[in-house]
């Protein structure tokens, strides 16, 4: 899978060390292996702020709140989606490691452009296994159901 990283220019020197430090891109590409996605397939990723986060929860679900990830999936003809990234939040809710923090939104955000979700039990329990299954190296939440 081809994937794309943008990064907001909003974002500071320490933000974007640990956006270094996430390697994103090459875990989305691995990722995307393992979950069978075809690798022509492109997926786009927009770290940034939570002020942006939040004009976009607002445009896109009418919740006019931040949050600490996005997820718009593709057309399934070879788009997978685009997932959009608070890096402030990130860092918030995870100061010991906002890298691992970083790696866990973007699987989060790749799992729901490709239509998992956590809004019923089994769902959730579903979602929490591919992200542990993915992310082997770094604890993962159970995921309850919203």
């Amino acid at each position: 899978m081809r994937v794309t990283v943008y990064r907001s220019a909003a974002l500071d020197r320490g933000a974007l060390a640990q956006v270094r430090e996430s390697g994103l891109a090459p875990l989305l590409r691995r990722s995307g292996d393992a979950l069978g996605v075809p690798s022509r397939s492109g997926l786009a990723v927009r770290l940034t702020d939570d002020e942006e986060l939040r004009r976009l929860n607002r445009l896109h679900a009418g919740v006019d709140a931040a949050t600490d990830v996005l997820a718009f999936p593709g057309d399934g003809r070879g788009w997978v989606g685009d997932i959009a990234i608070s890096v402030e939040r990130a860092r918030a809710q995870r100061p010991a490691s906002p890298p691992a923090e970083l790696r866990l939104l973007a699987v989060h955000g790749l799992l729901h452009c490709l239509g998992l979700d956590h809004d019923q039990p089994e769902r959730a329990a579903l979602m929490t296994s591919e992200t542990r299954r993915l992310l082997p190296e770094q604890d993962v939440p159970d995921l309850a159901p919203h």
